[in-house]
């Protein structure tokens, strides 16, 4: 996964598989078929931590919109430093294959909505909690959350000051409130 992540898939050689696996030409073709099926194996163990990740982020808190606030705080400081400027492997790959390769496109929804179904979910708690204001769809909402903080993964690989995306995440708070 760290070298699809690091290099992206085009990025990534025979020879730099065989060096982070560990295993011979043979033994790598025997346990994945190829380089398609280990990165496909790559992106589903990624999917499976972040949604793992997303889920711990959300219930932070002891209310809804705590959770989604250490939500976003989390994504602010994954987009820090050298992690930041290597960015995230759902979007990297969906910008290099999702619109040629069926495969990785339908990986890639199922993460989005995964997303948003959680967003949803926490919304919607927000709501009855007085929190988020009444007159937001939380399905409307949740899809901007994601694209929010997708996006902000892909503007902080540039360099953008983090001040600006701890701002930014505030704006957003802010604007959703009750």
């Amino acid at each position: 996964m760290q070298i699809f992540w690091t290099r992206g898939y085009q990025g990534t050689s025979l020879p730099d598989l065989l060096e982070a696996t560990d295993l011979s030409r043979g033994s790598l073709y025997a346990a994945f078929g190829d380089k398609h099926g280990i990165f496909l194996l790559a992106l589903d163990r990624y999917i499976v931590e972040a949604l793992k990740r997303l889920d711990e982020e959300l219930a932070a808190g002891q209310t809804a919109m705590a959770g989604l606030k250490a939500c976003m705080d989390g994504y602010v400081a994954r987009t820090a430093g050298a992690a930041g400027k290597r960015g995230c492997l759902v979007v990297a790959t969906a910008m290099e294959l999702a619109a040629h390769d069926d495969e990785v496109s339908s990986r890639i929804a199922y993460f989005f909505g995964a997303m948003e179904t959680r967003f949803v979910k926490a919304l919607k708690r927000a709501q009855q909690e007085g929190d988020l204001n009444k007159n937001l769809s939380p399905a409307a909402t949740a899809h901007v959350l994601v694209c929010f903080l997708e996006g902000l993964r892909v503007v902080r690989k540039t360099g953008t000051k983090p001040d600006r995306a701890k701002d930014a995440v505030q704006a957003l708070i802010s604007s959703l409130a009750g």
